[in-house]
């Protein structure tokens, strides 16, 4: 299904957060491919970036950072995550910059 709705969100702003839901299915279905995981969540990164979609490409970025640190690429994890999270200078108070400023907190502990 999420396959399909990216074929029918090629050219909208849902296109980003599909990548990155199917790269967070592809980590829960299968672990063991993380490749696609990963091609999917940068995917998801890209476009949202090109949209200047800020809010979906954090989310993207912390899915990401998620499965580079499972990978023990903490450094590329935290590196990635700190860009996005600085480029917010308002709604900190939101679930998704606590959420990217704990995984932070964790990469770079």
């Amino acid at each position: 299904m999420v396959t399909e709705g990216l074929a029918t969100a090629e050219q909208s702003g849902a296109r980003a957060e599909l990548y990155r839901v199917k790269g967070d299915l592809l980590m829960i279905k299968d672990p063991g491919n993380a490749a696609e995981a990963e091609r999917c969540l940068r995917t998801a990164t890209d476009v949202a970036c090109r949209q200047g979609a800020k809010f979906f490409e954090l989310r993207a970025t912390v899915s990401l950072a998620r499965l580079l640190k499972r990978e023990g690429k903490m450094e590329e994890a935290a590196q990635m995550l700190a860009e996005i999270y600085a480029r917010f200078t308002e709604g900190f108070d939101t679930a998704e910059l606590k959420d990217a400023k704990a995984l932070l907190d964790e990469l770079t502990a």
